[in-house]
């Protein structure tokens, strides 16, 4: 294998292969092109979908250090007569004396934009995926690695940035993933300034995306409701002013409902609230996120297969952080005001039992036949503390329903919401971000279910399975006034099983980086 592969190298014409060593391997997804020196530099070059066998349809940053290499990467690609396909590679290396590796990375089709049937900017999500095979060049052990923008800069820098997280922070020094440099490629840009605003942008918005996988990805017993604010307190207290409410103060706002997921719990409940002040105004944005740092179900306890993942079901207060870090960081021209309600939901002698009646901020009192329904019951009251604040819209995050994996599994979050407006808004943020968002009915039919109580106003569950996310949804509502309401059930999405190729597996912070892209929308229009 070794010397027929020598042999059609060779016969390229003009190709000076004197400082290529004579030994080529065959990797799995990749060919390798391998030498005996080491810089530990490495570059990312994309190239276009391209079923011709005779040449390269390269990006222009490509284009340009193929010719700087005298062609040297073209020949080589063409070399090995099977084209490229979309998210596959090929790493050369020895090519330029400035880097030890060159990862050539199929970015899709050119010209290829909105897909309305997968509702994404298909091209952006291809740049992305492309580029997070950066991974392959972590694992060669390179340690800084230029990036090449692939036609949108900001989406290249969202897929390196995410695919290189890893929550490795308790293992063994040895056994973590090295750090890695990365930058984009702007020695052949004629607006090198534009391109790294752009760069920057793209990796603030990694960035907050992945202060919510972090979070979800810590332990229970390292993230309590305390640690959790210390944290978010830590990250955001330059740009945001943050309020750390404790049990008393909970109390003293009747916030019954909240309370008695608590109770169950040896760890005290916390009140997270959070105003980032980016302009001035009487009507913030208010976001509302479920922090509920661990979930075992309460008397309704869990099964204990894959209850290790509930340390995951604070993901809607995860995400809420992670926006208002990468909002503060954008210095977005927006006024946000931020609720989370922390808890744990712990089964004990003090646990709220099913069948118990409890008493919301605004009055309503609900009947709880099912304790592992609790998520709706700390956001009912989050929801009625945030109305007082006069918000021009309210959207809340939560990992609320496994009814909401059934329908729609990780391919999108379930959105509920009152306005035309702002689920057109969502949408449209959602497919630029490439983390997709789908509208689930708001219909009379489900309210019917959760008001139709025998010792309460609402019942938390609403009498069935059946509809499971809408019915949740539908009780939330009974505590939302506000006409720009968005509730997005986010636990189909809590974890990437490796769907999407940047993320991979893991909890994924989802859906940051489209609320992000949402708030930054918002802030446009208040601004013009």
């Amino acid at each position: 294998m070794a010397a027929s592969i020598v042999k059609r190298v060779s016969r390229v014409k003009k190709l000076n292969v004197s400082h290529i060593s004579a030994r080529y391997k065959l990797l799995t997804g990749s060919r390798h092109f391998s030498t005996s020196k080491q810089w530990n530099k490495a570059l990312v070059l994309g190239v276009y979908e391209n079923e011709s066998t005779d040449s390269i349809d390269f990006t222009g940053t490509a284009r340009k250090f193929d010719e700087k290499a005298d062609g040297k990467i073209s020949q080589l690609l063409l070399t090995v007569k099977k084209p490229l396909k979309c998210g596959k590679t090929r790493t050369l290396h020895a090519v330029d004396p400035e880097f030890s590796s060159v990862l050539v990375t199929c970015i899709g089709k050119r010209g290829e934009g909105y897909d309305e049937l997968e509702t994404v900017d298909k091209g952006r999500e291809s740049i992305r995926a492309a580029v997070a095979t950066v991974l392959q060049l972590r694992e060669l052990g390179e340690n800084e690695i230029e990036v090449d923008s692939c036609g949108d800069t900001e989406a290249s820098a969202e897929g390196c940035h995410l695919a290189l997280f890893s929550y490795d922070d308790l293992k063994a020094e040895k056994s973590r993933k090295p750090a890695v440099r990365i930058s984009c490629a702007t020695r052949y840009s004629q607006d090198k300034n534009s391109m790294e605003k752009e760069w920057r942008k793209g990796a603030i918005l990694a960035e907050g995306q992945n202060l919510s996988r972090r979070l979800m990805e810590m332990p229970a017993n390292l993230l309590t409701p305390t640690k959790f604010a210390e944290i978010v307190k830590e990250q955001l207290a330059d740009k945001c002013e943050v309020l750390v409410r404790d049990k008393d103060w909970a109390e003293s706002m009747k916030m019954g409902s909240f309370l008695s997921v608590a109770r169950g719990s040896v760890e005290p409940p916390v009140f997270l609230e959070i105003e980032y002040k980016g302009r001035q105004s009487d009507s913030p944005l208010a976001l509302v996120g479920k922090g509920v740092t661990f979930d075992t179900g309460g008397i309704s306890i869990k099964p204990s297969q894959g209850m290790d993942a509930m340390r995951g079901d604070m993901g809607g207060a995860a995400c809420v952080a992670g926006s208002l870090l990468s909002v503060s960081k954008l210095q977005l021209p927006v006024h946000v005001k931020a609720f989370i309600p922390l808890c744990e939901n712990m089964p004990s002698g003090s646990a709220t039992k099913p069948g118990d009646v409890v008493t919301a901020m605004n009055g309503k009192t609900i009947q709880v036949d099912n304790t592992d329904a609790e998520g709706r019951l700390i956001l009912a009251d989050a929801l009625c503390y945030s109305e007082q604040f006069n918000p021009s819209l309210i959207l809340d995050m939560a990992t609320l329903t496994g009814a909401i994996d059934v329908a729609l599994g990780e391919g999108a979050a379930g959105v509920f919401t009152n306005s035309e407006n702002m689920w057109n808004k969502l949408q449209k943020a959602s497919v630029r971000s490439g983390d997709r968002v789908w509208r689930m009915p708001l219909f009379n039919h489900y309210t019917k279910k959760i008001t139709e109580c025998q010792l309460a106003d609402l019942n938390n569950i609403g009498g069935s399975r059946s509809g499971g996310a809408c019915t949740a949804a539908a009780f939330l509502k009974e505590f939302v006034n506000n006409k720009n309401w968005l509730h997005l059930d986010i636990a189909g999405v809590m974890s990437n099983s490796g769907d999407v190729a940047y993320l991979g597996k893991g909890m994924s912070g989802r859906p940051t980086r489209t609320v992000i892209e949402f708030i930054n929308m918002i802030s446009k229009e208040t601004n013009n």
